[in-house]
């Protein structure tokens, strides 16, 4: 098709390591995808199965920023759609299942910033308020508009959605979201909810991607995968 980039080995190799490293680290089950964007009018999408079973030389389909999802797409990937068209900065999208995020979402609510790694979500993460699936353009639109310019949104009971300026800090931003819900739940269960938040300042001066911060979570997510030699950042 004329127009439509074709993705690099590379491409797809960082892609499929991304999605089993979800799966891997108990960031995702049977549901929940990634994507990386290839050009402004298009983006990778890991393929349509449990992330943690997507295998070597198993491609991801190219999808159009704007337009209708190519056959064999997932309906809620209308969301990665919706970000990347208000967020040109925007170079790969995340939808997992974190178990503790879930756990604090069907409270309706989201991790605080309590510790170091909850200082990246300033100037906070907003929770959509709604359990149903996301199956309409207009859904997708309302929870792109409520991501705003933020880097995490959690969905009530439905899990999360991250964006990163790669799909190396997409995923180091995913594993930090659920263990900043790990942290908000200590805190709360041992009666400690009404305790100091770290100030913007203090999460500005924390949120740092220097020393190699988002590349050695990379590394220890995906360590064990069976493509790791063939992708190196």
């Amino acid at each position: 098709m004329s127009g439509v980039p074709v993705p690099t080995q590379s491409d797809q190799v960082q892609l499929r390591m991304a999605a089993r490293a979800l799966g891997r680290a108990g960031l995702a089950h049977a549901y929940g995808h990634c994507s990386l964007r290839l050009d402004a009018d298009h983006f990778l999408v890991c393929a349509a199965k449990p992330m943690g079973l997507i295998q070597p030389g198993e491609d991801g389909i190219v999808v159009p920023v704007n337009g209708a999802l190519p056959e064999g797409v997932l309906g809620e990937v209308r969301i990665h759609q919706q970000i990347y068209r208000r967020r040109p900065e925007i170079r790969a999208v995340m939808r997992s299942m974190p178990v503790q995020v879930m756990a604090l979402s069907a409270a309706r609510l989201t991790p605080h910033a309590r510790h170091g790694m909850g200082t990246y979500f300033q100037p906070g993460i907003p929770l959509w308020d709604d359990v149903q699936l996301l199956r309409s353009d207009d859904q997708a639109s309302g929870l792109a508009d409520l991501f705003g310019a933020g880097k995490a949104l959690v969905m009530r009971g439905n899990g999360a959605i991250v964006a990163g300026a790669s799909l190396v800090e997409a995923l180091t931003l995913t594993w930090y979201l659920e263990d900043s819900a790990r942290i908000e739940l200590i805190v709360r269960s041992a009666g400690l909810g009404d305790s100091p938040i770290l100030s913007d300042e203090e999460c500005s001066l924390r949120a740092t991607n220097s020393g190699r911060i988002y590349e050695r979570m990379w590394d220890y997510l995906t360590a064990a995968d069976p493509e790791a030699t063939l992708f190196n950042i």
